[in-house]
């Protein structure tokens, strides 16, 4: 630990140095001894942990890249880590990237969400925006490297759309014309009907998902099948967890039909 002074001999600050995992001399800072003390036992710690983070010259988009990296990846499915990562490379780096990690505020997400918006995207793609952005500093005040969470501001609040169900008239209209013309789906759309189960949940079922037997026909939801950049993928479920949904008996004769369809 050494005392750093001006040009009049005055001590402005602390300065001590210490070796990173990388074996580069590095250094640390403070307005007094023991501030300076305290950063230094802090990153000779993350040094021994193998981390190297110099907060203070760390821009905001090489921390999201250690945050996708480290932290997301592997942890979330494929098509989320897609989507963190996607909003990152193309809303948030271009933007506010270039800022040092210390020195963003709540203002830089403000000015981010502002901007978006002006450019014509809708306020549930900024949204999204907001939880990733949210989630990544939330992450950089847990370990330390920085000390409020820029990402407290509200986000713009995203306009659900209203949801047109099917009429009963028009359900029956769909599934006699599938019938009618021999589409191959129509098990399908009866089970959706049925269901009301989500799409990548219904293309995910295999036959051992279903008890047709059973005295109460069940289905059991234990994967989804996802599109992602490397193709289709069969993950867990949204929640993470698998739930069984209860057979119609419609839904039961259409799924016999479909798996002595498959048996010819």
């Amino acid at each position: 630990m050494f005392p750093r002074k001006n040009k009049e001999g005055k001590i402005t600050s602390y300065r001590g140095a210490y070796v990173g995992p990388d074996g580069k001399r590095r250094y640390v800072s403070g307005k007094n001894k023991e501030d300076a003390r305290r950063a230094l036992r802090e990153v000779r710690s993350n040094s021994d942990a193998g981390l190297v983070f110099d907060a203070g010259k760390l821009k905001l988009s090489e921390y999201l890249d250690r945050w996708l990296a480290d932290s997301v990846k592997d942890t979330v499915r494929q098509r989320t880590f897609e989507r963190y990562e996607q909003i990152v490379r193309v809303h948030i780096k271009p933007a506010i990237g270039r800022v040092k990690l210390k020195a963003l505020t709540p203002a830089h997400a403000r000015a981010l969400y502002r901007q978006k918006l002006d450019s014509g995207l809708s306020p549930r793609t900024v949204n999204y925006i907001h939880v990733t952005l949210h989630k990544a500093l939330s992450q950089a005040v847990s370990d330390g490297l920085v000390q409020r969470n820029a990402a407290q501001v509200k986000a713009p609040r995203p306009e659900k759309p209203e949801i047109r169900p099917l009429s009963p008239d028009q359900a029956r209209k769909l599934i006699a014309t599938a019938y009618e013309t021999g589409d191959r789906y129509a098990a399908l759309y009866v089970v959706a009907l049925h269901t009301g189960l989500r799409e990548g949940e219904m293309l995910g079922l295999c036959w051992e998902d279903l008890d047709l037997d059973a005295t109460t026909p069940t289905l059991h939801v234990r994967r989804t099948l996802s599109e992602t950049r490397t193709g289709h993928k069969f993950e867990l479920p949204k929640s993470g967890k698998g739930r069984s949904v209860k057979l119609s008996r419609k839904a039961v004769d259409a799924l016999r039909s479909h798996r002595a369809r498959q048996a010819e």
